[in-house]
């Protein structure tokens, strides 16, 4: 079985000029170019790590070779990430790549409730998704909503991508008073700062 480096080595080196890693590296960058494959099926082209979602395309300025990548072999091995024509530090890449992941799982999300609205044709519905595309959050009361008529319909989506705000006195007060059966629907899509709150003003966990 090839370790680890050995991967790296066998999938890289061959695409580039350069015949050790650090130099190769050098040559390669993030084109930021994206792809959500909506389920945690694919593998990495660097490090043959397997059930990635993302995928981060890196083209080799020398030979215009690409492999597509886990984020984490970005942020990993140092590849070049670009903000028009400057190049990022680390810690603007990894926010860059946490800012893409986040648009994806956004996009996701969207493409969820369309298909939900084109289900069911509902008016409160088409008021959640323009809603959420405004906002790029939900209300407790459209979470609840949307949540429940996603699994209902059996419409693929992740509920923890959903994100939900509870910061207005409005939401904190529906928050507040939501039968608990509801609370537990829009449970994964609650942070845990969240969730600590719901059990601060009485409610309960989930069982499983």
């Amino acid at each position: 079985m090839r370790s680890y480096p050995q991967k790296v080595r066998d999938n890289i080196l061959p695409l580039s000029v350069a015949a050790t890693l650090p130099e190769a590296f050098e040559e390669w960058s993030f084109t930021d170019y994206t792809i959500d494959h909506e389920e945690p099926n694919e593998t990495c082209q660097l490090c043959d790590h397997e059930e990635l979602r993302y995928h981060f395309e890196i083209k080799n300025a020398l030979t215009q070779k690409t492999l597509l990548v886990g984020s984490k072999c970005i942020l990993k091995f140092n590849l070049s990430v670009f903000e028009d024509t400057r190049r990022l530090s680390p810690a603007d890449t990894k926010k860059k790549l946490e800012r893409l992941t986040q648009q994806m799982r956004l996009n996701s999300c969207i493409k969820a409730l369309e298909k939900l609205v084109l289900t069911e044709k509902n008016d409160m519905l088409g008021n959640a998704l323009n809603f959420y595309i405004k906002n790029k959050y939900l209300t407790p009361k459209y979470a609840f909503v949307v949540l429940w008529r996603l699994k209902d319909n059996k419409i693929d989506h992740s509920p923890s991508f959903f994100k939900i705000n509870l910061k207005k006195t409005k939401y904190k007060q529906d928050f507040r008073d939501m039968k608990l059966r509801s609370v537990h629907m829009i449970w994964p899509a609650l942070s845990s700062t969240q969730r600590k709150m719901a059990l601060d003003i009485g409610h309960t966990a989930p069982k499983n």
